[in-house]
């Protein structure tokens, strides 16, 4: 396998594989160990989110009433005691 990476994360990379001492391939089989079950469980986390609103289980809330309502959280923790 080839990857392209962006100059700045190919540093890092570089540097890490330095510091570390391991192989370039251990360092992506590692990440990689650790970002597809991570990515697994979200796909499967939002799979079943849309089976919800589609079977009708749950109803989807307007954008605007999210953000009202993130806008009473953000109002009620500035105004808490000890915040």
């Amino acid at each position: 396998m080839e990857l392209h990476l962006a100059p700045e994360l190919q540093a890092k990379i570089d540097q890490l594989i330095s510091e570390s001492g391991i192989t370039p391939e251990q360092l992506v089989e590692d990440a990689l160990a650790g970002y597809i079950p991570e990515l697994a469980g979200s796909r499967e986390m939002l799979d079943g989110r849309y089976d919800d609103l589609k079977s009708g289980r749950v109803k989807p809330i307007p954008g605007d009433e999210v953000i009202a309502r993130l806008e009473e959280k953000s109002k009620a923790r500035r105004s808490t005691p000890g915040s």
